[in-house]
């Protein structure tokens, strides 16, 4: 016997889909997720989904990519291969700046992506809303809500309660 993976529902129309996310978030569930066949302005306040963590990646990447360009230039131009020509000066921020910048934005395409997928758990390569029967229209026009059943508030009956009340039809369970 397969474990239970949460509950589905579905909703026909974007206004009693929104209400349902909040009534959802006010109840105090954190796992849960809600997918829809187009994007619906205003549903991650509506989820209580928090700003993404993913800028931060970009950011570290980033500063670390100039710092790496910009050392990399000073160590080759003063320890490595110190040449004075013309009365230059060892290191000047002016000629290690086209490097600096190429690597800034290497590093922050790679860190964005790596944050990415570690944040988002991937590659994951199956997921249980997947085998539901009624999730082949979740791309043309139906809304859905799936409610994992590690969420700390779930109850099969409670869950499936609010759901209801939410106005959720097809109420399914998914099995992992």
């Amino acid at each position: 016997m397969k474990e239970t993976y949460g509950l589905i529902a579905t909703f026909d129309t974007t206004p009693r889909f929104y209400s349902a996310c909040e009534k959802v978030r006010d109840a105090g569930y954190s796992q849960w997720d809600a997918l829809t066949p187009f994007p619906i302005h205003g549903l991650d306040a509506a989820m209580g989904v928090r700003r993404s963590k993913v800028p931060r990646f970009s950011l570290a990447g980033g500063i670390t990519g100039f710092v790496t360009g910009m050392s990399f230039i000073w160590w080759a131009s003063a320890y490595e291969y110190a040449l004075v020509v013309g009365g230059k000066p060892y290191f000047s921020p002016m000629y290690a700046f086209p490097v600096a910048y190429e690597l800034t934005i290497l590093f922050t395409a790679f860190a964005t992506i790596i944050g990415m997928f570690l944040l988002n758990g991937l590659p994951m390569h199956y997921h249980p809303v997947l085998k539901a029967p009624q999730f082949v229209r979740a791309t043309d026009d139906r809304f859905y809500i799936v409610i994992e059943a590690r969420d700390p508030k779930f109850d099969a009956a409670r869950t499936r309660a609010l759901l209801e009340q939410s106005g959720g039809k097809d109420i399914a369970e998914l099995e992992e």
